[in-house]
């Protein structure tokens, strides 16, 4: 079973993400902040991640940077799952790690589609 961990502070958007995720057969681990997603990152090892960005304390940029840097968790693709639209945050994204950038609320399709490509890739 893939695992995949999502990061996100809003209790509705994880429940809404995991139940999509699971829908297609995904094991899934969630943390409420960057901190905590850092942490489950580095101990459960998950084939993918989903990061918010906007969280309190270690938000969704440094988080990914953090990830990226540590050996144990940067081979882990990161997709950014956030509100925040702006080309700037998409490129500053990708600078952190991200590998792709989904802009809040997510389709199913075209999650379940960029999470597939992802664990191909």
């Amino acid at each position: 079973m893939t695992d995949i961990l999502v990061v996100d502070d809003s209790p509705t958007e994880l429940h809404v993400i995991k139940g999509m995720l699971e829908k297609h057969g995904f094991q899934v681990f969630s943390a409420q902040n960057g901190e905590e997603g850092v942490k489950i990152a580095r101990n459960v090892k998950p084939d993918l991640i989903l990061m918010d960005v906007v969280m309190p304390g270690l938000n969704g940029f440094q988080a990914t940077r953090q990830l990226a840097k540590m050996p144990e968790t940067a081979s882990i693709p990161v997709i950014m799952v956030t509100t925040k639209d702006q080309e700037t945050d998409k490129v500053w994204a990708m600078r952190q790690g991200a590998k792709d950038y989904i802009v809040k609320p997510p389709r199913e399709k075209d999650l379940i589609e960029r999470v597939n490509g992802l664990l191909r890739a």
